[in-house]
């Protein structure tokens, strides 16, 4: 993720469910520069927040291992903009897990108020053209989750802390070394 379009998570239950939140700011070029004289986050945006959001709450099934990638969005409904001072919030909810991919459905609201309904298809890219693909290094990956607090919101089903996954650990620690 080379742009967050979400802030922090506030609440990750893993295998069903995820809220983010996101503030508007003016100083955000996208914001300021995407429609002069109209200052507003992107639809797109909102599509990605969701899509980030969705795409965490899938690829933690996996305990991050999987390539997770946005593969379609089935439907997208708009009720207002969000304007800068907004505050942003994404919940989704997982639908659906076939091997290949799953399903999530999300409502964003912009302080309360309905601001989209969504739902979006992820594929996991298993195929063996993707085996040397790395989307994300490990070590910077859980730096990203950190940041947004997924660790520390995130639980399972039962009440068990989502905790950092071994091998992101393992990266870590492997990265200090080379310092």
């Amino acid at each position: 993720m080379r742009w967050f379009w979400i802030d922090r998570f506030t609440e990750f239950v893993a295998g069903q469910h995820a809220t983010a939140v996101k503030g508007v700011s003016l100083s955000e070029e996208v914001v300021d520069e995407y429609a002069p004289g109209a200052t507003y986050l992107p639809a797109s945006v909102i599509v990605e927040g969701m899509a980030q959001t969705g795409g965490l709450l899938v690829s933690q099934i996996s305990d991050f291992k999987a390539r997770v990638v946005l593969a379609k969005i089935g439907s997208a409904k708009f009720h207002c903009v969000a304007r800068p001072g907004s505050l942003l919030e994404f919940r989704c909810q997982l639908t659906g897990s076939p091997p290949s991919g799953a399903f999530v459905s999300g409502t964003v609201t912009s302080d309360g108020q309905p601001l989209a309904d969504l739902e979006l298809m992820f594929a996991m890219l298993e195929d063996a053209r993707f085996d040397k693909v790395v989307l994300f290094e490990p070590a910077g990956f859980c730096r990203m989750l950190r940041l947004l607090r997924l660790f520390e919101v995130g639980v399972y089903p039962d009440g068990r802390p989502v905790l950092v996954p071994q091998h992101m650990q393992d990266a870590e620690r492997a990265e200090l070394m080379v310092f």
